[in-house]
C-alpha cells in the first residue's frame, strides 16, 4: 500500500514555525543578541521566557527549568502550572511525584489511560477543579474513588468518550460524597447507574448543572428526575430507557434547559410531551433516533421558542432562532459576542454535545447518512473546529478525519465529503489548529489533514496553503502522537509526484528519518507512517538520494532487521525496494546491499506469515539483484532457497506477491551459478505454475525467469519435463503483455536451438551407458518415448515462435526492405517490430553470442527469432543498446549479420531484421562512447 487513513481517536505567521495563531508572537526586539549574532538566552525578559515556557509540553518545560537557577524559578511560575495535559507522554507515579512541587496551584488536568489515572493522586494538587480523561476502560472504582477523595474542590469530571467498563454506581456515590462543589459530571459506557447513586448526587452536589450519562446500559430515570439542579442533561446512546417514565418525571425539573437523547429509541410522542410539558426546556437534541425519524409527519410547530435538532431539521437555522439577527452560517460565532450568560452556557454545552455525537456517528458510520453529512454534518464540524473550547476543536477535527473515511483498510475516502470540507475552508482552519502550540490540537488536526490528503484535489489545496511545511515541522515534535499524525500526512501527500520535492525542500525527509531513530522500538504507528512516507519519497530519483544521504538506508535496514511489527516491516521493505529501484541513476542500490544485515533481513522477511511483508521483501530483493555484487550476496544469504520456497507457496497468493517472487528469481537467475542453483532447488515447477497466472505482470516476471533458466541445458530439460513448453507456448501466443510473449519466445528458442535439451539428452544417455549395458537396455524404451515427446514439444514451440515473430512483421515493408534500405521503409518495419520495453533488458556476452550463433541455425524460425531479438537489444535509445552493440562488435557479429541479410533462402523478415541490426551497430559505432 502507499498510504493509510485512520478512523479512531488514537491514542498568520511563517509557515516554517509551529506557533499558535492566537498566542503572543515573540518580537525580534524581545531577543537579545551579542555582537556575533548569537542569542543570549540568559538576558531574555522574564515575561518572554514565561511565554516560551507556556508553548512547551510539561516534560519539556520541566526539563528546560533544570538548565539554570533563573529559569528554574521562572519555570515554576504558577501561571504555567494551572493546566496540565498528561496525554502526550507516559506519566507514571514517579513522573507525577517529580512534578508535584509545581502543581500546588494546578486547577485542570487531562490524562489518558489507567496508569496515568493512578498517577494523578501523586501530583498532590489539592485545588484541582477539572479532571478530564480518555481511554478509561481500565479505570476501576477504587482508583476513581481515591482520586475524588483527594480532590474535594473538584467542579468538573469527564471520563470518555470510550467506555468506562470498570466503573459502577459505587464510584458515582463516592463522587457525590467527596465533591460537594461538583458542577459537571460526564461519564461514558457505565453499565448500570442505580437510583442510590443518582440520589446521592442530588443530595450532596447542589450545584450539579451539567450531567452526561452516555452509552450506558441502564439508568434509573425516576432518580434523574430528582436532580433539580440539572440544566443540561445528555443520555445519548443509552439503552433500555422508559420514555413513559421520563415524560412523567423530567418535565418537573425546574432548571432543565437542554436535553440530548441522540442515538436512542425515543419516539415522536415522548419528544412532543417533553417539549410541551416542560416550561424550562428549550432544546432537544435527537440525532440518529430511528423511531423518531420514521415519523415523517412529526413537527414541533406549536412549541414556539423551542428547538428540536434532528436529521430532518435544519440544525444551524434552528439554533439561529435563539439569537435574533443571527443566521445558520454564523450562529456559533455570534453567540461568543453575546452577554447573556445563560445563552452562552447553552451554546457551550451544545458545541460539546454536537462534537461528541458527530464523532460517534462518524465512528459507527450507520447506513443512510450520506445526505446528512453532505448537507449538514460537514458544515457543523467546520463550525465546531472554530470553537473556543479546545476539547470541542479536537473532537471536531477527529470527526472530520473519521467521517470522510469509507474503507480504512484500503485507504479509501469519500471524495464528495473531502471536497466539501475543502470548499468550506476547512483546510485553512485545520492548518491553523495544527500550528497551535497545544499538542492535542496539533495531533487531531494533523490526523484530519492526513486523511483528507488521500484525495488528490485536497492534497493540492493542502500544499498550496502551506501544509507541507507545517507537517514537516510537526514531524519533529517530541510528542509521539503529533509526530505520528504528521508523518501520516506526509505519507499521503507523498503519493503525489508533484509533492515529493516540496516535502524534501521542507526538511521532511530528514524529519522522517529522525523519527525512526527517535521511536526505534515498540511504537508501530509512528514507525509505519515514517517508513511509508520514506517509501513513497524513495520512488523519486532525487528524493531517494536525499533519503540515503539523511541516514535513511541505515534507519530502514534497522527496522527490517529488528522490528517485529507487520506494518512497519512491510513499509521498511517497500522503502528499501524503492531506494534500490533507480539502477544506474544513483548508487542507492549498491548502498543498500552494503548495509550490514540488509540482505539477510530481507531474505528472512520472505518467510513472514504476512503476505504484504513477503511481497515487499521479495520486491526489494528483485530490485537489489540488478547489482552484480548484490546478486551474489543475496544467494550467499540463502536467497535462492528462500525465494524458491516463496514461489512454491504463492500459487493462491495475490498477483503482487506472485510477480515479485518470480521477479526476484528472474533477477537472481541472471547469474549462471544462481540459475543452476534455482533449477536444482526446484524452482522450475513453481515458475511454470506462475506462468499460467491470469495476471499480465506475473506473466512477464515468470517468462523472464524461465528465459534465463532455459539458457542452461539442465534447466531446459527440467522445463520440458515439468510441462513448461505448453505454458510458454500459451504465453507466447496469448498473453496481453508483449514482453511476456517476447521472453517466452526466447525461452523456447533457447530450449530448441540444439544446444540445450539435445545436449541434456546426450549427457543422460552417456551417463547411463557408463553405468552398464544392462542399465542402458532398461532405459532404452524410456529414452525413445522421451525423444518422441521432445520432438513434439519442439515442433509445437517452433510453430508458435514463428507465429509470434510474424505478428510483429510488416510483410510488405520487409519485402521492400530486401531491395532498398530507404529510411521510410526501415521506419515502417521498425514501427511494427519494436517492443519499447525490451530496451530495458540487459544480456551477457554469452547470451548475445548465442543469438548470433542462432542466426546460422538451419531453422528459418530460429533465424528470424534471433534477428528479431537482436533488433530489440540494439535499438538506439534502449537502456543497454550501446552495451549490446559493443559485445556484438567485439565478437565480430557484423559478418554473421551480413550473411544472414544476404542469404537467398532466409525468410524476408529475418533479412530485414538483420539489416536493421547492422544499421544499429553502425549508429552506435559512431557514438563518442564507442
Amino acid at each position: 500500500m502507499s498510504r493509510r487513513v485512520r478512523r479512531k481517536v488514537a491514542k498568520g505567521g511563517d509557515n516554517n514555525k509551529v506557533v499558535s495563531s492566537s498566542s503572543h508572537e515573540i518580537e525580534p526586539s524581545d531577543v537579545v543578541q551579542n555582537f556575533n549574532g548569537d542569542v543570549d538566552w540568559t538576558r531574555l525578559p522574564d515575561d518572554t521566557v514565561i511565554q516560551l515556557f507556556s508553548c512547551l509540553s510539561y516534560r519539556d518545560r520541566a526539563s528546560l527549568s533544570s538548565t539554570c537557577k533563573a529559569w528554574s524559578h521562572l519555570g515554576a511560575s504558577p501561571c504555567l502550572w494551572r493546566s496540565l495535559d498528561l496525554r502526550a507522554h507516559r506519566c507514571d507515579p514517579s513522573m507525577a511525584i517529580s512534578l508535584s512541587s509545581r502543581c500546588v496551584n494546578l486547577e485542570k488536568v487531562r490524562f489518558r489511560g489507567g496508569e496515568c489515572a493512578d498517577s494523578i493522586i501523586h501530583l498532590k494538587a489539592r485545588n484541582l477543579k477539572e479532571i478530564s480523561g480518555d481511554y478509561c476502560r481500565k479505570i476501576s472504582d477504587a482508583t476513581l474513588s481515591v482520586i475524588v477523595a483527594r480532590h474535594e474542590m473538584l467542579e468538573s469530571l469527564q471520563l470518555g468518550p470510550d467506555f468506562c467498563e470498570g466503573i459502577s454506581s459505587d464510584a458515582i456515590k463516592a463522587i457525590a460524597h467527596c465533591c460537594p462543589n461538583l458542577k459537571k459530571l460526564r461519564l461514558s459506557g457505565i453499565r448500570d447507574i442505580f437510583a442510590e447513586a443518582i440520589n446521592a448526587l442530588a443530595k450532596h452536589c447542589p450545584n450539579l448543572s451539567d450531567v452526561g450519562l452516555l452509552d450506558c446500559v441502564n439508568v434509573d430515570e425516576v432518580a434523574l428526575g430528582n436532580v433539580e439542579s440539572i440544566q443540561f442533561l445528555s443520555i445519548a446512546g443509552t439503552t433500555n430507557l422508559k420514555w413513559g417514565v421520563i415524560s412523567n418525571h423530567w418535565h418537573t425539573l425546574p432548571n432543565l434547559t437542554a436535553l440530548d437523547v441522540s442515538r436512542t429509541n425515543i419516539g415522536p410522542a415522548a419528544v412532543s410531551r417533553l417539549l410541551s410539558s416542560s416550561r424550562s426546556l428549550k432544546i432537544v437534541c435527537a440525532l440518529n433516533c430511528r423511531v423518531l425519524e420514521e415519523d415523517n409527519s412529526f413537527s414541533v410547530g406549536k412549541n414556539k421558542g423551542k428547538v428540536l435538532l434532528a436529521f430532518f431539521t435544519d440544525i444551524l437555522e434552528g439554533l439561529a432562532t435563539l439569537f435574533p439577527g443571527a443566521s445558520g452560517e454564523n450562529v456559533f460565532s455570534v453567540w461568543k459576542t453575546k452577554k447573556d450568560k445563560k445563552l452562552v452556557e447553552l451554546l457551550t454545552w451544545l458545541e460539546w454535545i454536537l462534537s461528541h455525537t458527530l464523532l460517534r456517528l462518524a465512528e459507527i458510520n450507520p447506513q443512510g447518512l450520506n445526505n446528512f453529512w453532505l448537507k449538514q454534518g460537514g458544515s457543523l464540524l467546520l463550525s465546531l473546529v472554530q470553537s473556543s473550547q479546545e476539547d470541542v476543536q479536537e473532537r471536531a477535527s477527529t470527526g472530520i478525519a473519521t467521517f470522510v473515511v469509507i474503507d480504512d483498510e484500503n485507504t479509501s475516502i469519500d471524495p464528495q465529503r473531502a471536497e466539501a470540507i475543502m470548499k468550506g475552508g476547512g483546510i485553512r482552519h485545520l492548518l491553523n489548529l495544527a500550528k497551535s502550540w497545544r499538542e492535542g490540537l496539533q495531533s487531531e488536526a494533523a490526523k484530519a489533514i492526513a486523511n483528507l490528503s488521500v484525495n488528490t484535489k485536497v492534497a493540492k489545496a493542502v500544499a498550496e496553503e502551506g501544509g507541507i511545511n507545517i507537517l514537516a515541522e510537526l514531524a519533529k515534535s517530541t510528542n509521539r502522537m503529533v509526530a505520528e499524525e504528521a508523518a501520516g500526512g506526509l505519507w499521503n501527500l507523498s503519493v503525489g509526484e508533484e509533492h515529493k520535492g516540496a516535502i524534501a525542500e521542507a526538511g521532511g525527509v530528514k524529519a522522517l528519518v529522525d523519527l525512526i531513530y527517535k521511536w526505534a522500538t515498540g511504537v508501530d504507528g509512528v514507525l509505519e507512517r515514517a517508513a511509508g512516507a520514506l517509501a513513497n519519497l524513495a520512488a523519486d530519483d532525487k528524493c531517494s538520494m536525499e533519503v540515503a544521504s539523511s541516514g535513511g538506508v541505515n534507519a530502514l535496514v534497522t527496522l527490517a532487521r529488528n522490528c517485529k511489527l507487520e506494518g512497519v516491516q512491510e513499509q521498511a521493505a517497500r522503502a528499501l525496494a524503492n531506494l534500490a529501484a533507480h539502477g544506474d541513476n544513483n548508487s542507492n542500490n549498491a548502498a543498500v546491499g552494503k548495509e550490514a544485515g540488509a540482505l539477510e533481513a530481507l531474505v528472512q522477511l520472505t518467510t513472514s506469515p504476512h503476505e504484504g511483508v513477503r511481497q515487499e521483501a521479495a520486491g526489494a530483493l528483485w530490485n537489489l539483484s540488478f547489482d552484480d555484487r548484490n546478486r551474489e550476496a543475496i544467494a550467499a544469504a540463502g536467497g535462492v532457497e528462500a525465494l524458491v520456497a516463496l514461489a512454491q507457496s504463492c500459487a493462491n497468493a495475490s498477483p503482487g506477491l506472485q510477480e515479485r517472487a518470480a521477479g526476484a528469481l528472474w533477477g537472481l537467475s541472471v547469474s549462471e551459478a544462481n540459475s543452476i542453483a534455482i533449477g536444482q532447488e526446484g524452482g522450475v515447477a513453481p515458475l511454470i505454475a506462475l506462468a499460467r497466472s491470469e495476471a499480465e505482470d506475473v506473466h512477464e516476471t515468470a517468462a523472464g525467469a524461465l528465459w534465463n533458466l532455459a539458457f542452461n541445458p539442465g534447466n531446459a530439460l527440467r522445463i520440458v519435463e515439468e510441462g513448461g513448453v505448453p505454458a510458454l507456448v500459451h504465453l507466447c501466443s496469448s498473453s496481453v503483455s508483449k514482453m511476456a510473449r517476447f521472453m517466452s519466445a526466447l525461452a523456447l528458442a533457447y530450449m530448441f536451438d540444439g544446444r540445450s535439451v539435445v545436449m541434456s539428452f546426450v549427457l543422460l544417455v552417456g551417463l547411463r551407458f557408463l553405468e552398464g549395458m544392462d542399465a542402458c537396455a532398461l532405459i532404452g524404451t524410456s529414452i525413445l518415448k522421451r525423444t518422441a515427446s521432445f520432438d513434439g514439444a519442439k515442433n509445437l514451440a517452433l510453430k508458435h515462435i514463428e507465429t509470434f515473430v510474424l505478428s510483429f512483421t510488416d510483410q510488405p515493408a520487409c519485402a521492400q526492405a530486401h531491395a532498398s534500405l530507404g529510411p521510410t521503409i526501415l521506419t515502417q518495419v521498425i514501427e511494427r517490430a519494436q517492443i519499447l520495453e525490451a530496451g530495458h533488458l540487459r544480456c551477457s556476452g554469452a547470451e548475445i553470442g548465442r543469438f548470433v550463433t542462432m542466426l546460422r541455425n538451419h531453422s528459418h524460425t530460429l533465424k528470424s527469432c534471433a534477428a528479431f531479438a537482436l533488433l530489440q537489444f540494439t535499438m538506439p535509445g534502449g537502456r543497454h543498446a550501446v552495451h549490446h552493440s559493443t559485445l556484438m562488435q567485439n565478437a565480430g557479429a557484423a559478418r554473421v549479420l551480413r550473411t544472414a541479410a544476404a542469404a537467398a533462402t532466409a525468410p524476408m523478415e529475418a533479412k530485414a531484421f538483420a539489416r536493421i541490426v547492422l544499421r544499429n551497430l553502425e549508429h552506435h559505432q559512431m557514438e563518442p562512447s564507442i
